[in-house]
């Protein structure tokens, strides 16, 4: 009778992971018209679920994505033990019946992945849609946009006054969410409904594997380091709210953040975007004319290079094998999600960043 019972629980199992792999190819299949995406995914269903999701999850003050996380991460550990368990018990039959049932949570949660927000990935580029197509630009351009980046960096660093450096991050989330709302109200390329970001309850793992913040697509929710240096966390907040916006590549987000922050009058905030240009910029100067990087180096005034430096020296602190380990692992994430360039996706911001300048 229990071989019966496990006969007929293979097949279903088998039936149900053959369902879902033909679900997930024919997404797929969609997800390579990126104009089709935009109309029915991106301006259709994704603000649908927006509008469902964030109301609710807003009500709670914590982040449930980083509840479900910790529960998955809990089960996953369960299900291990459970393996090694049926492994030496010689239980052979019911391993692969766990094995099954680990490949259908694991198409689930590819399905739930793109339907939920991963969509948003293969929709027409940020350059396409803000017209901001022409993105090549010289040397000489980066070097002038650069120049102006410092100082406004610089004059916006001299003006925080001392509760600006002491910030409290409920003032810094506040902001941040007022300014998505208002480039919202201002631009149907940044609507957004109901965004909130929130402090994660992971981020004394998140400082070990070396992330400033996520955004959930479970649950579409974005969350924050919130122990990370202030002067990082306005820009941060605004990026990963931009994913809430529908910006699902990296550069994009970084970008759309950028723009975001820089429609409030909070000096903290518009310092933030300012110092995290200046860092993508000068890191792209540096890869194409290091005479020229060394010299907008002496322009940055001590109170910035001292940020950039305690930036640094934070990351540092916590920098080890499990950062390395994440870097790989999401960099392999991103290539395959429509951003080829991995990590370096985040170093893009500066193409429309040069774009928007001209």
């Amino acid at each position: 009778m229990h071989y019966q019972f496990s006969k007929n629980t293979l097949k279903s199992r088998l039936i149900i992971i053959g369902l879902l792999a033909l679900a997930i190819f024919l997404l797929m299949q969609f997800a390579n018209h990126p104009h089709a995406v935009e109309q029915y995914y991106s301006e259709g269903l994704y603000p649908a679920l927006c509008h469902l999701l964030h109301p609710v999850l807003n009500l709670f003050p914590f982040s449930v994505g980083d509840v479900l996380y910790l529960f998955v991460i809990g089960y996953l550990l369960f299900a291990f033990v459970r393996f090694i368990y049926l492994l030496f018990k010689g239980e052979f039959k019911r391993m692969g019946l766990l094995t099954l049932r680990f490949i259908i949570s694991i198409q689930i949660a590819v399905l739930a992945f793109y339907i939920l927000w991963g969509l948003n990935y293969y929709r027409p580029s940020a350059g396409a849609r803000l017209n901001l197509r022409d993105t090549t630009y010289t040397t000489a351009h980066l070097i002038s946009v650069t120049s102006r980046l410092i100082d406004s960096a610089n004059i916006s660093r001299n003006s925080l006054t001392a509760a600006d450096t002491t910030p409290n991050n409920s003032d810094i989330f506040k902001t941040a969410i007022n300014s998505t709302r208002k480039i919202s109200t201002d631009s149907a390329n940044f609507r957004t409904y109901s965004p909130k970001i929130k402090p994660s309850l992971l981020t004394p793992l998140m400082n070990y594997i070396g992330t400033s913040g996520y955004y959930n697509p479970f649950t579409t929710e974005a969350q924050l380091n919130y122990q990370m240096p202030y002067f990082e966390r306005p820009m941060v907040a605004c990026h990963e709210m931009a994913h809430q916006t529908g910006y699902g590549a990296e550069d994009e987000a970084s970008f759309a953040g950028y723009l975001t922050a820089l429609t409030t009058t909070s000096r903290l905030q518009r310092y933030s975007a300012y110092h995290y240009a200046v860092d993508e910029c000068m890191h792209a100067l540096r890869r194409r004319d290091t005479t020229s990087y060394k010299e907008l180096k002496k322009c940055i005034s001590p109170k910035v290079r001292h940020d950039f430096f305690t930036e640094r020296r934070y990351w540092l602190s916590f920098h080890g094998k499990a950062g390395m380990m994440s870097s790989i692992l999401y960099d392999d994430f991103l290539k395959a999600n429509n951003q080829p360039q991995g990590m370096e996706t985040y170093n893009q911001m500066v193409l429309l960043l040069m774009a928007w300048y001209k």
